[in-house]
């Protein structure tokens, strides 16, 4: 049984009969559903397995059955289980790092995307559960709200900004959003713009990842899988490449300033910047 499968069939089993769940309460799926703003369909997807449930969903469900915090344990692992096979031993990697920094030629960084903008791209390949994987794309971004998060430093391709992933207003918020990162502690992000032309990551993107107790990693993705290495050569090239790249890249603050022009020019809107200024 794929490990997917097995921790929602755990969760699905809780919610329906581990006390004090919707069975030892002397609930209806429907009453329960009335209780936490949901249908009692719903609550019966999720018991069989055949809806993921969302991290709002189960601490609703912690509240309403007074399961101290259950649901919202497992729920980690159950949207954890929802990313593609290949992808998650670096999503565990990345919510271990100490320090990220990622160079994107694309699209915006998974741990920047908002839900609408994460939707749009996965959408592309067709999932079964566009669902579940969104869901599990917003619980990774979780990492960045710890009282103490990895330092982070993100260098986005300027083709990034223009380029419309899911509509104008899709656009707009996500460019929004990215602003929202300009007064943030431990996120940084540069923009390489196009007037710089040949740079040393022509090649694509690529994470780097480094701990307090582990060897650094680089992390990169072909059509269809990724990549991780501790490889120290390639640790160095990388390094040296994304030490080019930033050298090339805005300051913080010229990107921020790119970001809300192109905002304005695109997308239909000029954001107040006098409230992000960057420290």
């Amino acid at each position: 049984m794929p490990p997917a499968c097995s921790v929602l069939i755990t969760l699905g089993y809780d919610l329906k009969r581990t006390p004090p769940g919707v069975e030892a309460r002397g609930l209806r799926q429907a009453q329960l559903g009335e209780i936490i703003f949901c249908t009692g369909s719903l609550i019966g997807q999720i018991e069989t397995t055949r809806k993921v449930p969302t991290r709002d969903f189960s601490e609703r469900l912690d509240a309403a059955l007074g399961t101290d915090g259950v649901f919202s344990r497992l729920i980690g692992l159950v949207l954890r289980s929802q990313l593609p096979t290949w992808f998650q031993p670096y999503a565990e990697m990345e919510a271990r790092a100490t320090y990220i920094s990622t160079y994107q030629a694309q699209l915006v960084y998974g741990l920047l995307q908002t839900e609408e903008y994460a939707r749009a791209v996965l959408a592309t390949g067709m999932p079964d559960d566009l669902d579940g994987l969104v869901a599990a794309r917003m619980e990774r971004q979780r990492i960045l709200e710890r009282e103490q998060p990895p330092l982070a430093w993100a260098i986005l391709d300027e083709a990034v900004l223009h380029r419309p992933i899911g509509g104008v207003e899709v656009m707009r918020n996500q460019l929004a959003r990215l602003l929202d990162f300009a007064s943030h502690r431990w996120m940084r992000i540069q923009v390489l713009p196009f007037v710089a032309g040949e740079h040393s990551s022509l090649a694509g993107s690529f994470n780097l990842l480094r701990f307090d107790d582990d060897p650094d990693l680089i992390y990169t993705e072909d059509l269809i899988s990724g990549h991780m290495t501790a490889n120290p050569e390639t640790i160095r090239e990388a390094m040296r490449r994304y030490a080019h790249v930033q050298a090339a890249a805005l300051s913080v603050e010229a990107s921020a300033a790119l970001i809300a022009r192109v905002m304005e020019e695109r997308y239909g809107n000029r954001p107040n910047l006098e409230e992000r200024a960057v420290a």
